[in-house]
């Protein structure tokens, strides 16, 4: 039987030893769903982690792999941008490694049912989930941001579907970095949003929900943008939702991320001989 191509989660430059829990709950969820396929995690850039990628690298190859598909979690830079300085480190320190990139999850419409907790706790569950409330609330959907057109598309159509059919107001879009609107352009969309709904009631709240799944640092910038923009919009009541985490629709949205890359690379394979 031929060893399938191993997999790399790679989380972006956090700090905080919740997130790195975070991400090793999530990896044996992971784990869990394909046994046959090697598997590590790691944060990526400068920030000291307490599970550095290189590590997880090197976990990986020790265990016999040659080529490894990074799963990035959330989007950012330019298109194809992945932990590039670790990865070629790692394929200096073990010859014959080599990386396929993978797209990251957290645009990923498997991912609606963990928003929809995310949210029904944002707005307080029990009587805030009326259809009056919800009908004055909007949601801002926040990505990481990248490069790739396509890949900002997939934050757009997953805020399609949550608000398909859940009585919102509207579901707006923002990113941290790297695409357009920002997180403030994508509060004020929603201010206006929320303005336009008819009604005698002073204007609804807005949801600011991140698309990544770890907390840590990219969390904490949401929050201060947020935080930021509602003091300066005293009128507008502005909520922070807490990243899904290891739930298990983030599992299930990383291996389907593993195995299109997978797909995509043999197919490629197949092309070019």
């Amino acid at each position: 039987m031929t060893t399938p191509p191993a997999l790399l989660i790679a989380g972006h430059g956090d700090r905080d030893d919740g997130g790195a829990q975070t991400l090793r709950t999530l990896l044996a969820e992971v784990a869990a769903r394909c046994p046959e396929v090697p598997a590590a995690a790691g944060f990526t850039g400068r920030a000291p982690s307490a599970l550095p990628l290189a590590g997880a690298v090197d976990d990986l190859a020790a265990r016999g792999a040659t080529e490894i598909v990074t799963v990035p979690l959330i989007s950012e830079g330019p298109a194809r941008r992945g932990p590039t300085a670790e990865l070629t480190a790692a394929a200096a320190r073990h010859a014959g490694l080599s990386f396929v990139r993978g797209q990251a999850p957290d645009g990923h419409p498997l991912l609606l049912g963990a928003w929809e907790r995310r949210l029904d706790e944002a707005l307080g569950g029990g009587g805030a989930r009326r259809p009056r409330d919800r009908a004055r609330t909007t949601v801002l959907l926040v990505g990481g941001g990248s490069g790739d057109p396509y890949a900002n598309a997939e934050v757009a159509r997953a805020a399609r579907l949550l608000w398909e059919g859940r009585g919102l107001a509207g579901v707006e879009t923002a990113f941290l970095s790297y695409a357009a609107p920002d997180v403030p352009a994508g509060l004020e969309r929603c201010r206006v949003l929320g303005a336009a709904v008819p009604g005698p009631d002073a204007p609804g709240r807005i949801v600011v929900l991140p698309c990544f799944p770890l907390p840590g640092d990219e969390q904490e910038r949401l929050r201060l943008q947020a935080e930021g923009w509602g003091a300066a919009h005293p009128e507008s009541a502005v909520v922070c939702a807490e990243p899904v985490g290891a739930a298990p629709e983030v599992a299930d949205a990383v291996v389907a991320r593993y195995r299109e890359a997978v797909r995509a690379e043999e197919e490629h394979r197949v092309t070019v001989r």
